[in-house]
């Protein structure tokens, strides 16, 4: 599949940015149904960056988790920029491991720049919120399902993309780092993004034929999307936890060979 179009991997960056793209909460008011979001991490309070609760993917019960951006500049400042701060990610856990007890299966929803670098986020345990994620969900017995659908940047969106499967809008990103960090640290000129961009092979075409991702996805197909996330659910949930523990463990176990 090729969106290109004589784009550039780094026009595919900026466009993952615009604030004309469906958010997260998009996404789950066009799929889900019934849905109750729960607050709070019941350590320090409740981030606004990750809406997350119950609800029904057709008639299938399901946790969904979003990092949720904004649309106009009033509704980014109340998400922080879709930038999670350690209770945002520690929500996402606990939602995560009430899903497990319940088996009930897991969509996430990815859309950040990385997690909250701020020094409060730092004092609150940051980097030990994002490795308690990873650390969880590589042994969750209940099937993960995370969806990028627009940057996936960093940590803060891995800690949300330790699952069964990754899929990807075919004009998201998927990177360790911008672009424009990237050559900042390279070649200390952010000029150079573009170049960066290319090297990091961040769009869902390359990573998809270096098999880090499993499914790319149409822009704007909520319907279809929804049908193929509930197929992939259904034939997840058919395996004993064992299976799909063993199964989650091999797929990290053959990335990069």
């Amino acid at each position: 599949m090729s969106l290109k179009k004589n784009k550039t991997d780094f026009d595919i960056v900026l466009g993952a940015r615009s604030d004309k793209r469906l958010t997260a909460k998009d996404y789950i008011d066009g799929m889900i149904t019934d849905f109750m979001e729960f607050h709070g991490d019941r350590f320090y309070g409740d981030d606004k960056a990750v809406i997350a609760g119950i609800g029904y993917l057709s008639d299938m019960p399901v946790t969904v988790i979003g990092i949720e951006k904004g649309k106009n500049v009033q509704d980014r400042i109340l998400h922080n920029f879709g930038s999670a701060h350690p209770e945002g990610y520690r929500k996402a856990l606990r939602l995560m491991k009430q899903a497990e007890k319940f088996h009930r299966p897991v969509l996430c929803f990815v859309d950040t720049a990385g997690a909250y670098c701020g020094i409060d986020a730092e004092e609150r345990g940051q980097g030990r919120a994002i490795a308690m994620n990873l650390a969880e969900m590589s042994d969750l017995k209940t099937p993960v399902i995370s969806v990028v659908i627009g940057e996936g940047g960093s940590g803060g969106a891995l800690a949300m993309c330790h699952g069964d499967a990754i899929w990807m809008m075919e004009d998201a990103y998927f990177s360790v780092v911008s672009p424009e960090s990237c050559a900042n640290i390279l070649w200390k000129d952010t000029g150079k993004a573009d170049e960066a961009a290319q090297a990091l092979h961040l769009t869902a075409e390359k990573l998809y034929n270096l098999g880090l991702i499993d499914k790319i996805c149409k822009k704007r197909k909520i319907k279809e999307l929804s049908e193929d996330l509930k197929s992939e659910f259904n034939e997840l949930m058919r395996m004993s936890q064992k299976e799909l523990t063993e199964a989650r463990y091999r797929r990290f176990r053959n990335v990069g060979y």
